[in-house]
């Protein structure tokens, strides 16, 4: 199978299925002499574990990390790091009932016409479960990004219509609520929302947001490696991402050049800097300085104990009420697996950087 490496200098390739014995990665491209422990790895995974509240799946997972390479007397080597996550309490007998059905809004249908087969144990490499692997190496990257003085960092924007307010903005509220949303008002909204949702045995979706601060201008290729097109194939390769919006995005369209262009100005210390951030932080495919704001719309979770309309692989049509453990919204968990794309791709771009000129 082709398709699971992602970058040119700090590159990362994923393996392993939801039902497997685990899920791994490898990162290569990480400068020697970074300070790196378990602990930096396990911070990151821990936020996107299951069976944190009544609004994630009950896979009950530790997923805890086991570093088996690159690393030396705490500081990595420039060799590949290699981690895994050893899969605890996989349920498989919850799929046999799927097996030979094809689920609304999953990937079995393409797997099935694309490799004539698939695992229908949780969807294998189309799982969710597979970003445990994106997360490690993320947790790589925002390390890294640390010794640069750049931050990335990740939240819930919206829930169904329940969206954080610009004047209740509070970040501190993001890691106070099982939502990650930094307003406690609309994150109080949210959850009762999904409750209603779960009792109708349904999901719901919503929006994540994402902001790098620090990024230094000049971040990014001007063609086909456009910084803005590169965090668009990194977050639109995450599952269930059907929107991506840099700065003000599609409201764009609904503008004028006198409004959206960002006028630059020159402050007090002889800084180059934008008055306002229409653009997101990017401009001809380069970061130029402003924060980096990016978002991802996720779709509500296609797993949902409601019978649905579907064919088998025999293709007779039928109707499917699936059940097992299943998230009734994806987004909470989501949040970090954003944020450590989000640091991938600024990592290896910054990296590429660093040969743009004597």
């Amino acid at each position: 199978m082709a398709g699971s490496v992602f970058g040119t200098a700090f590159q990362v390739m994923t393996w392993g299925e939801s039902h497997g014995s685990g899920l791994g990665v490898t990162v290569d491209g990480c400068p020697a002499g970074l300070p790196l422990s378990q602990e930096d790895v396990q911070r990151y995974l821990d936020r996107r574990k299951p069976g944190q509240s009544s609004f994630t799946t009950a896979r009950r997972e530790g997923d805890e990390v086991e570093i088996l390479s690159g690393i030396f007397e705490g500081k990595t080597t420039g060799t590949p790091i290699a981690m895994m996550v050893r899969n605890q309490d996989q349920r498989s007998r919850d799929y046999s009932a799927i097996r030979d059905v094809y689920r609304p809004g999953h990937a079995d249908f393409g797997f099935d016409r694309k490799y004539g087969f698939r695992d229908y144990r949780g969807g294998g490499r189309s799982s969710g479960r597979e970003t445990i692997a994106r997360v490690a190496a993320g947790a790589v990257a925002c390390r890294l990004l640390e010794e640069y003085g750049i931050t990335v960092t990740a939240y819930t924007k919206s829930i169904g219509g329940f969206e954080v307010a610009p004047e209740r903005f509070d970040l501190a509220e993001r890691d106070r609520n099982s939502l990650y949303m930094p307003d406690a008002v609309a994150a109080a909204g949210a959850q009762e929302y999904l409750r209603e949702v779960m009792a109708e045995q349904d999901s719901a979706g919503g929006v994540v947001e994402c902001v790098a601060k620090g990024v230094p201008a000049g971040i990014g290729e001007p063609v086909f490696d456009k910084l803005d097109a590169c965090l668009a194939k990194a977050i639109l390769s995450i599952g269930a991402v059907k929107g991506f919006e840099i700065g003000d995005g599609f409201a764009v369209a609904r503008s004028r050049g006198s409004q959206n262009n960002d006028p630059f100005r020159v402050d007090a210390s002889g800084h180059v800097l934008k008055e306002t951030n229409h653009a997101g932080g990017i401009l001809g495919g380069m970061s130029d300085g402003s924060d980096i704001i990016l978002r991802a719309a996720f779709k509500p979770t296609p797993s949902i104990a409601q019978k649905q309309r579907t064919v088998t692989t025999s293709g007779e049509e039928t109707e499917i009420a699936i059940a097992g453990r299943h998230d009734p919204v994806i987004v909470p968990r989501a949040v970090v697996v954003v944020e450590c794309m989000t640091a991938i791709t600024i990592a290896d771009l910054l990296l590429r950087g660093k040969a743009a000129r004597l």
